[in-house]
């Protein structure tokens, strides 16, 4: 990003940050014309979004929220026939990690922090009410006292029995075993589950070392999940994972499994639980696969509908992978291996030219990808050219 402008002292400070603001818009630009899809597909910005995280599309498909991991919520009008701008929104709402907005059919807006959960009802004149946003979790109840911010960055959906889904990542690695009965109680390392206004919450899956990303299978209504597993085991061990929870109670097998089948060194000596579920799809070692979505449109050819999944790229690894968004194909309720959708963002080496985040769908068909390095949301569309 070229900063060049605001040094200048004879614009004013209004004048500088447009011009810095079009000169970033210009660089992402030139990134995206790096940008490798297969043949009929085009990637654009879409609008700048400072560390835009993950995405909520609003019922009526015409606003997109996007979370951040600072203290601010936007939102941008999906409205492809003008520019797109991120407005803060509730700006005098103090937020502490708002990575992840979502949405109830009715329109309610859902936002997981770090520590409390709260949402905004709609307003009877369109729009949310920004001033009045009730406490679902309160400050302080959603995880333990003390916890660190470690994988403290929460996604949400509201599921087909209308009951809000939480992820919550525990703050470690490889969590001590004197902490895990603590976690289990409060749902970290897991997904709990709870009605809209808080009450009747539940641990509804644990055995997950860290997921941030979630959807619900169209088809048939289960919950399907990413997990980022455990680093410092080697370049290629141990794959993420793309989970799939069709009920309530079942163990994804971390910390005895760091990721598919591979056990960890920390709880090699124990015996893991005898119902642990393995994942549907194994992906690639330390790619940090983050948000995902079914495809749910008809824009994309039929052999391109299943689940998009942003990979925000590895930070320990000899040569870097992710940075990419990637596509599982879905063939009869079954999930096959991942392939490259859209990629370009990784040169071989660190930094990268973005980390994609988050992939939501727009009415019309089209993705919308979040990216936090860059600060900004691209959309993905089909035409056939």
């Amino acid at each position: 990003m070229r900063f060049k402008t605001l040094f200048l002292a004879c614009l004013c400070l209004g004048a500088t940050l447009h011009s810095a603001s079009a000169d970033h818009a210009g660089d992402v630009s030139a990134v995206l014309a790096r940008i490798r899809l297969p043949q009929g597909f085009h990637i654009a910005l879409y609008a700048l979004a400072p560390e835009a995280r993950h995405l909520a599309v609003a019922p009526d498909g015409k606003t997109i929220f996007v979370g951040t991991r600072g203290d601010k919520l936007y939102k941008v009008a999906a409205d492809l026939n003008a520019p797109a701008k991120a407005e803060t929104f509730a700006p005098n709402e103090k937020f502490a990690l708002p990575s992840g907005p979502c949405f109830a059919p009715d329109g309610t807006l859902f936002v997981a922090e770090f520590d409390r959960i709260l949402k905004f009802a709609p307003a009877s004149g369109g729009g949310w009410d920004e001033a009045h946003p009730k406490a679902v979790v309160p400050q302080g109840k959603l995880v333990p006292p003390e916890t660190s911010h470690g994988h403290g960055l929460r996604v949400c959906r509201v599921g087909p029995d209308g009951k809000l889904y939480v992820a919550v990542g525990q703050p470690h690695n490889v969590p001590p075993k004197d902490k895990m009965a603590l976690y289990n109680q409060w749902g970290m390392g897991g997904i709990i589950r709870m009605n809209q206004d808080g009450s009747a919450r539940e641990v509804f899956a644990r055995g997950i070392r860290n997921s941030v990303g979630l959807d619900f299978n169209p088809a048939d209504g289960v919950l399907w999940f990413t997990d980022n597993q455990v680093d410092m085991m080697g370049d290629d061990i141990p794959p993420e994972e793309l989970n799939r929870a069709p009920r309530a109670g079942m163990n994804f097998g971390f910390p005895w499994y760091g990721g598919g089948h591979v056990r960890t060194h920390e709880y090699a000596d124990e015996t893991p639980p005898p119902d642990v579920v393995f994942p549907e799809v194994e992906l690639t070692a330390h790619a940090a696969d983050l948000g995902m979505t079914f495809y749910r449109g008809s824009q994309f050819p039929a052999e391109w509908r299943g689940v998009f999944i942003a990979q925000h790229g590895s930070w320990n690894r000899t040569v870097p992978v992710g940075a990419r968004v990637v596509f599982v194909p879905m063939r009869g309720g079954k999930a096959g291996a991942s392939i490259a959708f859209a990629e370009g963002w990784n040169t071989g080496k660190t930094p990268y030219l973005g980390r994609p985040v988050d992939v939501a769908e727009l009415p019309d068909g089209s993705l919308i990808v979040s990216d936090d390095q860059q600060g900004a949301l691209y959309r993905i569309f089909y035409d056939g050219r």
